[in-house]
């Protein structure tokens, strides 16, 4: 048997006896015979053109169903795929013969090669890995599914974490927050509940500009339909959504916001319906939901009690610093030291000519390192020694107390 859904709350995983295995153009079927094209390839010409391509070449008591990144492919690379997950299937039969109950045959790729199988296209200029064996893993991938892309794969080797040095950090908190902006001056309220998604659309500072409420209304609407629909992809929603549009009294607004939404949603690679608005503006959407959706906590604990509810001096975190630093630098003799901190923080040590950092470099002649770090709350830092391993500190000199 294979698991064809995660385990979702209190659902427990879906398994199915009809094995696929999926490679980057093709899906085969084992015990299958049939050619199926995916839905999405819409010329007649093509899906034919496909159909006898893989009639020719499949091997047989194997199905195979043709995906929609398979459109122009030439018969070469359609085989090289076929070959792969036919040799796949006849490893793990391999393996099956020495194997135990509840042994795992055949296994998917790694989740960062099977991101590069379904999204990896002419478009990508450069794929940044900080990670050496997760590095190998990808180049090893690209080689194999595309030869000529090999040298995309970069290993990223600079001193701040790779979040940090692209602004990905700051991208996740901005883009899954229970607020989302518009451009236009609207914002997303996006709430989850056990059984459904629910999205408020809200015109912001935008519900003066306009001529009247209806236009302000179907400007705002579109926006949002655009956003709704990235949003359902970036965090891998699932299930029932429904969508709160801003009221509209005109048939026809409601009908472009109606095809509005659908033609966003031909984007999404889930399978999904749109219903059109309701008499309330309600607009109701499901999406297959195959995993666990994708909820980043975004919400700081409060870099005052740091959670626990009790208040402690946070003015005093520099002093806290400092006594660190004198620790290090005179007792245990560090020489090169890396301290990840807040931007707020690190903006107080570096700004001016003589700079707070300027100023502990004359008094213990060793220069500090500072790296920012916006996943750290504003009382949170960490040193790192020369080797970039974190200096573990005493916990006594960690805390701050109020009667200081």
């Amino acid at each position: 048997m294979q698991v064809v859904k995660e385990p979702i709350s209190t659902k427990g995983p879906r398994l199915s006896c009809e094995i696929s295995i999926a490679g980057r153009y093709l899906v085969l079927v084992p015990f299958g015979s049939g050619v199926n094209v995916s839905k999405r390839i819409s010329s007649s010409d093509e899906r034919k053109r496909l159909q006898r391509l893989i009639q020719s070449i499949k091997p047989e008591n194997f199905g195979v169903i043709i995906r929609t990144v398979a459109e122009g492919k030439e018969v070469a690379e359609l085989d090289k795929d076929l070959r792969n997950l036919v040799k796949t299937w006849e490893d793990g039969i391999s393996r099956m013969i020495e194997g135990n109950p509840r042994d795992k045959i055949i296994g998917e790729l790694s989740k960062t090669s099977s991101v590069l199988r379904d999204v990896l296209n002419e478009s990508f200029d450069n794929v940044h890995v900080d990670d050496k064996k997760i590095f190998e893993e990808v180049k090893s991938y690209i080689r194999n599914i595309a030869p000529e892309k090999e040298k995309i794969a970069k290993m990223y080797t600079g001193k701040a974490k790779i979040f940090e040095h692209y602004g990905i950090e700051k991208q996740i908190k901005s883009a899954f927050g229970q607020t989302v902006s518009l451009r236009g001056g609207g914002y997303l309220i996006i709430e989850h509940t056990e059984a459904l998604h629910v999205i408020d659309v809200n015109s912001g500072n935008k519900s003066n500009r306009e001529e009247n409420q209806e236009t302000t209304a179907m400007s705002v609407n579109i926006e949002a339909a655009k956003e709704v629909a990235r949003q359902l992809r970036l965090r891998d929603m699932g299930g029932i959504i429904v969508v709160d549009f801003i009221d509209m009294r005109s048939a026809e607004s409601k009908k472009t916001i109606f095809n509005s939404m659908k033609d966003e949603m031909e984007r999404d690679r889930a399978k999904h319906t749109v219903l059109p608005l309701s008499k309330f503006g309600l607009m109701q959407i499901t999406r297959e939901r195959v995993r666990p959706q994708m909820n980043i906590a975004t919400k700081e604990v409060c870099p005052t009690c740091n959670g626990s509810g009790t208040i402690m001096a946070s003015i005093l975190i520099t002093d806290l610093i400092e006594r660190h630093l004198e620790h290090l630098f005179v007792k245990q003799n560090e020489n090169k030291l890396v301290l990840a901190l807040h931007p707020f923080l690190y903006a107080y040590y570096t700004k001016g000519i003589i700079s707070k950092r300027v100023k502990l470099f004359f008094k213990y002649k060793k220069w500090i390192n500072l790296v920012k770090d916006s996943s750290l709350g504003i009382t949170e830092f960490h040193f790192l020694n020369k080797d970039g391993e974190e200096i573990e500190l005493e916990q006594a000199t960690h805390t701050v107390n109020s009667e200081e």
